[in-house]
């Protein structure tokens, strides 16, 4: 029996034993996190998916795998058909989908501490109209079968110095007790992990790519708060930072400290705190009142040490990437480059600066076709050479103490040069990357009303992009980072109507996939900032750009662009230019100076 199908039979065999007809499992841990440690990969054990979203449902006689339009390939390599319907979201949903297939009065099994309440609900009165019901379950039936689970990370917590954050963690506890005095509340459950990693000014490193600890935070009205996290990981330095208002517990004491708010007025979000804590408080006799997350909203408003930081790292950063867009297109028109060996040499380049400390996400490096895949991730089935004459799509970042990056820089592999219809498709991008750069906009706007700046000039030509144009970006946290986005606002999509402040950090990434050809983005981040115009009624922002690296200028149609473009080119590149030039030397220099010349 193949390794996949005997972990379904094995499941199966352990869900039979419990009494339920059938389970259901999501890419997910206990803090509704994006990336999860290795022990909450039960998605990946169970059927060999490698995406990063994702959902299973195991029934008696049938199985189902729901994954979004980014993964429609990558699950069919990965997933073996004949155990597993595949199956779109948003066209489907485990909810539908139970209703349609969960025999009459079924019981599904859910875990409780991997959903949000919102999703429980909706499942449960989809099962409910055929007589079923959704059960939370006690241990997950997965861990019951994954013999060699790894065991959550016991590395140390690390103090994340006030010197990079800008602000102490008594100062931001103080305004959390401020807005719950504020809104007649006793506590709030912090229970993401990059939230309680910015409240307490904490970092770690229990998620790959993103640098957090394993831990739940209960912040009180008198500006304490209490930190339940496993007793290893707490280090003598930690205990000195987090001083006396903090009080360090173990991490299963926090079922037994949300049952002790009993009577007690307690925030907790639906969007960022599981079922479980939802139904622990509930059951306790707590009143809970369902509101985002109060640390969310100034994570993402960066004060100006982490804006100066960032602004550092994105040097350091740009040099390193520079000098693989100086390698990689000097070296693969000669072949031997792969996907995979590019991928590692910018990561070399990155490290050689000794202040690396991980990718901040895994690197798309997508040369051809595999570039139209927009969340492409490298392996060795997939992996293609850069073949001359070809397009090569390659995004990345890296997280360092002092800022977190994300770059995407699409180049030509030569030596001829490009098709016209390649330079139009780069070009009407760059034209959407420039005006969302240069958008004058006024107080009280919200990402979605800025996201047809970027679309425009692909709109004209009947093109378009599945993916949003811009994301919020943390500060040494995680790369994706709420509540901002300019994206469509299709369906009220979080974030969206989220109002753009001085000092949020996003991505500003349109780009243009032809599939089984190609794929171009160009990304850079951008920093909100106050603009001052004569004679403005009210106040108005703009963006400063962040990220300097130069654009392939290969790929650019000169004719298609207008004269603003043309100067708002030649200043990025000039200033480029100055951030870069003094870190780098000899050939790289030189290609530096070429590719930053003017238009």
């Amino acid at each position: 029996m193949h390794t996949h199908e005997a972990r379904l039979d094995a499941l199966r065999k352990e869900l039979a034993a419990r009494g339920l007809d059938g389970f259901v499992i999501p890419i997910s841990d206990e803090h509704m996190s994006e990336y999860v440690g290795g022990y909450a990969q039960r998605l990946a054990w169970l059927t060999g998916f490698g995406g990063s979203a994702g959902t299973a449902v195991v029934l008696k006689d049938k199985a189902a795998i729901f994954v979004d339009g980014r993964y429609t390939l990558q699950v069919r390599d990965q997933v073996d058909g004949r155990f597993w319907e595949y199956q779109s979201v948003p066209q489907t949903s485990v909810a539908a989908w139970l209703a349609q297939n969960a025999p009459e009065g079924a019981t599904i099994g859910y875990d409780a501490w991997l959903h949000s309440k919102g999703w429980a609900g909706g499942v449960a009165k989809a099962l409910g109209a055929n007589g079923g019901k959704l059960v939370a379950v006690e241990g997950n039936p997965v861990d019951a079968v994954w013999e060699d689970q790894p065991a959550p990370s016991l590395a140390p917590a690390l103090v994340h110095a006030d010197a990079h954050a800008g602000q102490s963690g008594n100062e931001k506890r103080a305004a959390v007790a401020e807005w719950l005095a504020d809104n007649k509340l006793d506590a709030a459950v912090i229970s993401a992990l990059d939230s309680i990693a910015w409240l307490l000014n904490v970092r770690g490193s229990d998620v790959e790519r993103t640098p957090v600890a394993l831990s739940f935070v209960l912040a009180h009205a008198d500006g304490t708060a209490d930190l339940f996290i496993a007793p290893e990981k707490v280090t003598p330095e930690l205990v000195a930072h987090l001083g006396n208002a903090v009080r360090i517990a173990p991490r299963d004491g926090f079922v037994p400290a949300l049952q002790a708010l009993a009577g007690k007025n307690v925030a907790a979000d639906p969007e960022r705190a599981v079922a479980a804590i939802f139904e622990t408080l509930e059951r306790a006799g707590a009143s809970v009142v369902a509101v985002t997350d109060p640390t969310v909203l100034p994570k993402a408003i960066k004060n100006p040490v982490e804006q100066a930081g960032h602004k550092a790292a994105q040097e350091r950063d740009g040099a390193a990437v520079a000098r693989f867009l100086h390698w990689v297109t000097t070296t693969a028109p000669q072949g031997g480059v792969s996907e995979l060996s590019a991928s590692d040499k910018l990561e070399a380049f990155r490290a050689e600066g000794g202040l690396l400390r991980d990718l901040s996400f895994d690197t798309i490096s997508g040369a051809g076709p595999n570039g139209a895949v927009v969340h492409y991730r490298v392996s060795e089935e997939t992996n293609r050479a850069l073949e001359p004459n070809s397009v090569y799509l390659v995004d990345s970042g890296g997280q360092y103490v002092d800022g977190t990056t994300d770059i995407t820089r699409t180049v030509w592999i030569g030596p001829d040069a490009p098709p016209a219809e390649v330079k139009d498709r780069f070009t009407r991008v760059l034209k959407g990357h420039i005006a969302l750069a240069r958008a004058v906009f006024p107080r009280g706007t919200a990402g979605s009303q800025l996201d047809a700046f970027a679309r425009q000039f692909l709109w004209e030509a009947g093109l378009d992009y599945a993916h949003g144009t811009g994301h919020g970006v943390g500060s040494f946290l995680s790369v994706h980072e709420g509540p901002q986005r300019i994206a469509k606002a299709a369906g009220g999509q979080a974030g969206t109507g989220q109002d753009l402040v001085p000092g949020m950090i996003l991505s500003n990434e349109p780009g243009y996939y032809k599939t089984g050809e190609y794929g171009i983005r160009i990304e850079n981040l951008i920093l909100v900032e106050r603009r001052e115009i004569a004679g403005a009624e009210g106040e108005f922002y703009g963006f400063e750009t962040l990220t300097h690296v130069p654009i392939e200028r290969a790929l650019v149609d000169q004719s298609l662009l207008t004269r603003e473009e043309r100067d708002w080119w030649n200043a990025y590149h000039a200033r480029t230019f100055e951030l870069l030039s003094p870190q780098l030397s000899g050939a790289d220099l030189d290609w530096l100076k070429a590719a930053c010349a003017p238009l």
